[in-house]
């Protein structure tokens, strides 16, 4: 939530300025930074908090970075016009893009850190090493881990399938008429790269989740290959499931993959 008014984190004494972005815990009426999980997870006193990072950084760096190499492009070019032309004129395409995705992420990170507690903890914006790739998000749960890619496209998503009793099938995600079924395979190698972190009796699910798209009333929600294809709302009941996995594992399983993702 955003503070109406001033406070300061529990965890790390932090001050927190009103307007700004903080968990607030109703059972305590204390507030948190977002990065922290709360002590009372099954760690014990003493342990330094996970990061549990930003959601969205990294999307939004890259948009400012390109953002401000376009002003300063103008302005060196022209300048007694290059205000002028900034205000009258719009950022390309690729750079909205990343506007856009960040825009997707922190909404959907916005409400996952409403949600979290002791049986669902989070992870925002984690760097793959050895790649230029991120994980959106992470949440650590009793029913396993979901990798959590945010989309913020416009359309409804759906899934065509060709082929069947004489040729092979394939399937293919459509958002509107696009084919996105690239992204299906971007969770699927952020999938394993997670199991490859864990042990094998930990289930791990891949899930894109499409903020502000083109959804029916009724149905919607699919899965292809094994990802998951649904909406924030439909989501959020699946993190919410109970499972096997108990707190204690929960918060092993959370400082083991923050310690090996660390925060893009």
């Amino acid at each position: 939530m955003r503070l109406r008014y001033a406070g300061t984190c529990r965890v790390c004494g932090l001050a927190l300025p009103a307007r700004s972005e903080a968990i607030y815990e109703r059972t305590t009426k204390t507030v948190r930074c977002v990065t922290h999980e709360p002590r009372a997870l099954g760690e014990p006193a003493g342990v330094r908090p996970v990061e549990g990072g930003t959601a969205g950084a990294s999307a939004r760096r890259e948009f400012e970075r390109r953002k401000a190499k376009r002003e300063e492009r103008v302005r060196a070019k022209h300048p007694k016009l290059g205000g002028f032309l900034l205000a009258v004129t719009d950022e390309q395409q690729s750079t909205k893009a990343w506007d856009i995705g960040a825009l997707g992420e922190e909404r959907l990170g916005s409400r996952l850190n409403e949600l979290a507690s002791e049986t669902m903890r989070l992870l925002h914006d984690r760097r793959i090493p050895g790649s230029r790739a991120n994980i959106d998000h992470l949440t650590v749960t009793p029913t396993g881990i979901h990798v959590i890619d945010a989309k913020k496209y416009q359309g409804r998503p759906h899934l065509k399938i060709e082929g069947g009793l004489l040729r092979p099938r394939v399937e293919r995600l459509l958002v509107g008429s696009r084919d996105c079924t690239q992204l299906v395979d971007g969770v699927l190698k952020q999938v394993d790269v997670v199991r490859g972190l864990l042990n094998d009796g930990v289930p791990v699910h891949g899930v894109l989740c499409f903020v502000d798209a083109d959804w029916p009333l009724i149905g919607g929600a699919f899965t292809t290959r094994g990802v998951q294809a649904l909406w924030p709302r439909r989501l959020y009941p699946r993190l919410q499931a109970e499972g096997p996995l108990g707190v204690e594992t929960l918060a092993e399983i959370h400082r083991k993959l923050a310690n090996s993702l660390p925060a893009a």
